[in-house]
C-alpha cells in the first residue's frame, strides 16, 4: 500500500488530530492483532510499574469485556509486574479463567512475586531469553523507628523468633539477654507472617494442581513441592532473584520458550518496548490494553 492510499484509509476512520495524538496506541494495537492472528488466541495486556491492587479490577473487566460470551476464547495475558496483593492477583485469575477457555501468561521481561503467582495459574507460561519469574515468599511492610517504610520476608520474622527460642533452650537462664529482642516482637506480626506464607503456598498449590499440572498423575505432590521451593528463602536469598526460563522448567513449570529470532517473540518484544517507552519517557507506568480497549495511567 502506498503512502497516499494509507493516508486515505487512515483519515476515512479518524480525524488527523485524533490519529496523530493516538498513533502510538494504534500501532500497539496493530501488533496485538498480529500476535492474535498468529496464535489464534485473544491477547490482553497488563503492564505495570506499580503494585497489583484493587484499582486494577475495573480495567481488567474492560479488557475481558469483548471475549466471547460463551467463554470459548483461548486467552493470552501479556504480564509485566513487580508484584502486589495476593488476594487481587487471585481475583484477576478468577476473572480471566471465568471468561476464557484456556489461559496462557506471556512474560516478556518480568512477572515477580504476585505476578509469578498469576503465572502459576496459567496452563502454560510463554517466556524468552529476557524473561524472569521470581520467588513467591510474601513480604511484610513495616515502619522503622525513623518512620521509613521497608519490606522484609515474612519467613525472616518467623526464623528470627525460632532463632531466639533455640538460643534460650540451649542456654537456660539466658532469657534476660534476649528479652530486649523479644519485647520488640509483636505476636500478631508473627501470626500475620505465618498466615501470609501459608496463603502464598496454598495459592500456588491450588492453581498448579487445577491447571498447569492437572494431567500429571503426581500433581498433588508436585504442586506442593513447587510451591514450597518458590517460597523457600534459603533457596532464594533475595525476593528479587530472577528465575529464568530454564530454571522455571527445571522446577516443573510448563514453559514455552521462544528464541530471540522467533517472529512471535519479536512481536512480543516490540510490544514490550513500546510499553517500556511509555513508562520511561512519558511517565505512563500502568497500561491495560487489548485490540479494542486501551486504559493508560
Amino acid at each position: 500500500m502506498d503512502s497516499t492510499q494509507e493516508c486515505k484509509e487512515v483519515y476515512s476512520k479518524y480525524t488527523p488530530y485524533f490519529y496523530i495524538t493516538q498513533k502510538a496506541r494504534y500501532e500497539r494495537q496493530t501488533i496485538i492483532r498480529e500476535i492474535q492472528n498468529e496464535t489464534k488466541r485473544k491477547l490482553i495486556v497488563y503492564y505495570s510499574l506499580g503494585s497489583i491492587g484493587e484499582q486494577d479490577v475495573a480495567p481488567f473487566t474492560d479488557l475481558l469485556h469483548r471475549l466471547n460470551s460463551d467463554n470459548t476464547d483461548d486467552l493470552d495475558l501479556f504480564l509485566h509486574t513487580n508484584g502486589g496483593s495476593i488476594d487481587i492477583a487471585e481475583k484477576i485469575v478468577y476473572m480471566c479463567r471465568y471468561r476464557s477457555k484456556s489461559l496462557r501468561v506471556i512474560v516478556p521481561e518480568r512477572a515477580k512475586s504476585a505476578g509469578t503467582l498469576i503465572s502459576l495459574a496459567a496452563d502454560e507460561i510463554v517466556m524468552g531469553y529476557a524473561s524472569e519469574l521470581g520467588p513467591i515468599d510474601p513480604q511484610i511492610v513495616m515502619t522503622s523507628a525513623d518512620g521509613k517504610m521497608f519490606q522484609a520476608p515474612a519467613q525472616s520474622y518467623i526464623d528470627g523468633l525460632e532463632y531466639i527460642s533455640s538460643k534460650i533452650e540451649e542456654n537456660p537462664g539466658s532469657e534476660n539477654v534476649y528479652f530486649p529482642m523479644l519485647s520488640n516482637i509483636n505476636p500478631a506480626l508473627i501470626d500475620t507472617c505465618i498466615k501470609a506464607k501459608d496463603r502464598s503456598k496454598k495459592f500456588a498449590t491450588k492453581w498448579l494442581c487445577e491447571y498447569m499440572l492437572r494431567d500429571d498423575p503426581c500433581k498433588d505432590e508436585k504442586s506442593k513441592e513447587i510451591a514450597e521451593k518458590l517460597c523457600n528463602v534459603k533457596e532464594y536469598l533475595s525476593h528479587g532473584m530472577a528465575i529464568n526460563p530454564t530454571e522455571a522448567s527445571e522446577i516443573g513449570l510448563k514453559v514455552k520458550f521462544l528464541d530471540h529470532d522467533d517472529p512471535l517473540w519479536q512481536r512480543i518484544w516490540a510490544l514490550y518496548i513500546s510499553y517500556n517507552w511509555l513508562a520511561t519517557h512519558e511517565g505512563k507506568g500502568i497500561v491495560f490494553e487489548g485490540d479494542y480497549a486501551s486504559i493508560i495511567f
